[in-house]
């Protein structure tokens, strides 16, 4: 079905980011956070992204891509790397990612 803000999922690669957030320089996360968004939204195959936080930290982010080497640039490329590896040090307690493709979805909306 159609994402009523970004059209068909069907096919897409869907990266499951699960974060817990370590609550330390908050700052500083938000300004790498918004960077990211707009810096993925410039690359070849992006399709979107969903993302909420819980007031304890607690996240998901999925980001869509319209095949797995478009997936795969984004992981790789420098400024993300550079980004994750402050996650790790400083924004993070832990995180799991999954990768998936979307076989179907489905939508719904109130009129």
């Amino acid at each position: 079905m159609d994402n009523p803000r970004t059209g068909p999922r069907s096919g897409q690669i869907a990266v499951i980011f699960v974060s817990q957030r370590t609550g330390e320089d908050a700052a500083d996360y938000g300004a790498a956070a918004d960077a990211m968004a707009e810096l993925a939204a410039t690359q070849p195959g992006y399709a979107g992204v969903d993302s909420v936080r819980d007031a304890q930290g607690l996240g998901i982010t999925i980001s869509y891509w319209t095949d797995d080497a478009s997936a795969i640039a984004w992981r790789d490329h420098p400024e993300h790397a550079r980004i994750r590896d402050l996650g790790r040090a400083r924004w993070y307690d832990w995180y799991t990612l999954e990768v998936t493709r979307v076989e179907r979805g489905y939508r719904w909306s109130r009129a």
